[in-house]
């Protein structure tokens, strides 16, 4: 789509973080990156929370892009032409989410798209997506089951995620479950995989409940979980409100270990709230800035490097980094920016070095197999990890998404095709 363009801005906006020079390029608040505009060369959408309720998330999404487009123009851009960027803040808003992808698609004619981070703003852009073929990437970790034509969700699935961490919490703690998530798509579906992974290993669900996102008062659910007295928790907590569960928790002693898909990789909460709110604490997890690895610490230094007052590179920064790098090299191989021909080159099945390690990109699901580790929260909030286990996306290949072979845009769910949910 780099042809016949009505618009090529770079827009840099919203943004209360003030970006390092570069070499290829000067970013700045209200600045360019990769040129002065009006060029014929690429152009890709950024479109991440940096305001609302998701910009504790989000804001570290779009830094780390830009640090990618920032490194690649430094090297001489891709094809030999630097890339631009269009990234208007969404500000955690459905709405808006969809009035910018249009206006990414139809007036800058993007090259791709990086764009939302809850579930909710997926969907809610995922049919305008769809309607004009544009390639897309969707880096958060996510509940799976998206077999996509023109989709590529990289972040870690809740198949992947729950995989590594629900079997080794019932090895090491037993096998009595009790699940709190939060009422929504993500939440809801990520239940039905503990469920389907309790059904697995043989574990009893003694409870659960769906937690309305803007709930803040969790004394009923900790008074519940007492009674009931389970070997662990599940919890796929989402948010800022949800965030009060963990200081109510310590203040009403409920020592039972939790597991889960959310916590500390994404909103950082074993440094932003005091111990031991997170003590015992298990999440599975693909990437974090406490991992111990050349090619973690390598990336983390970076990134501080060019946001010294960056609160935190999260598991979403990473996955938007390295997945522009997958893009660099998809339209080198191709020769060319024409997005048919880039996916139809991403499809041919691709490996990427990421901060999490080197990563396979599967062609018929577009989902990522990843390095997941068990990262564990102890009373000072200390993190440390189990060794890693490198996990394809199953679950869609179960269902038969083979995007080379036949083209979709569905979302599978565990519980069209799995008895015990």
């Amino acid at each position: 789509m780099s042809e016949q363009r009505l618009s090529r801005r770079s827009v840099i906006a919203g943004s209360s973080v003030g970006l390092v020079s570069a070499a290829a390029g000067c970013i700045e608040e209200g600045g360019l990156l990769g040129g002065g505009g009006g060029s014929d060369g690429p152009i890709i959408g950024v479109l991440e929370d940096r305001s609302g309720e998701f910009a504790l998330n989000g804001e570290s999404k779009w830094q780390a892009t830009l640090m990618a487009i920032e490194e690649i123009n430094a090297d001489g851009g891709v094809l030999g032409e630097e890339v631009e960027v269009y990234d208007p803040d969404p500000q955690s808003d459905n709405e808006r989410y969809q009035e910018l992808t249009r206006e990414a698609i139809n007036s800058e004619q993007v090259d791709a798209l990086w764009a939302a981070y809850s579930s909710a703003d997926r969907e809610a852009i995922r049919p305008i997506v769809n309607d004009h073929d544009q390639l897309y990437f969707y880096t958060t970790q996510y509940e799976g089951g998206v077999c996509d034509e023109t989709v590529f969700p990289v972040g870690a699935t809740a198949r992947q995620q729950l995989g590594a961490v629900i079997p080794w919490m019932i090895e090491e703690f037993g096998d009595e479950i009790y699940i709190i998530n939060a009422d929504y798509n993500f939440g809801n579906i990520s239940q039905d995989w503990v469920r389907l992974l309790a059904d697995e290993e043989g574990a009893e669900i003694v409870g659960s409940e769906e937690i309305p996102l803007g709930e803040t008062d969790f004394a009923s659910t900790i008074n519940d979980i007492q009674a009931e007295d389970p070997d662990f928790i599940a919890s796929m907590l989402v948010g800022s409100d949800h965030e009060n569960f963990y200081d109510q928790r310590a203040d009403n002693e409920l020592d039972i270990p939790i597991g889960s898909s959310t916590t500390m990789a994404q909103g950082y909460e074993h440094e932003r709230l005091d111990p031991p709110g997170l003590a015992d604490i298990y999440v599975g997890v693909n990437y974090m800035p406490e991992l111990e690895t050349e090619a973690s610490e390598e990336f983390t230094d970076k990134f501080y490097d060019e946001y010294p007052d960056a609160e935190y590179v999260n598991q979403e920064a990473q996955n938007n980094y390295f997945s522009v790098y997958l893009w660099k090299e998809a339209v080198e191989e191709a020769g060319t920016f024409d997005q048919d021909e880039v996916i139809a080159q991403l499809e041919s099945g691709m490996e990427v070095d990421a901060p999490e390690g080197t990563i396979e990109l599967d062609p018929a699901t577009h989902h990522m197999t990843h390095h997941m580790r068990i990262g564990h929260s102890d009373e000072d909030h200390n993190i440390t990890f189990d060794e890693e286990q490198y996990i394809e996306p199953s679950f869609l290949h179960e269902v038969g998404c083979d995007l080379t072979e036949e083209s979709e845009t569905t979302q599978y769910e565990p519980s069209d095709f799995y008895d015990g949910i």
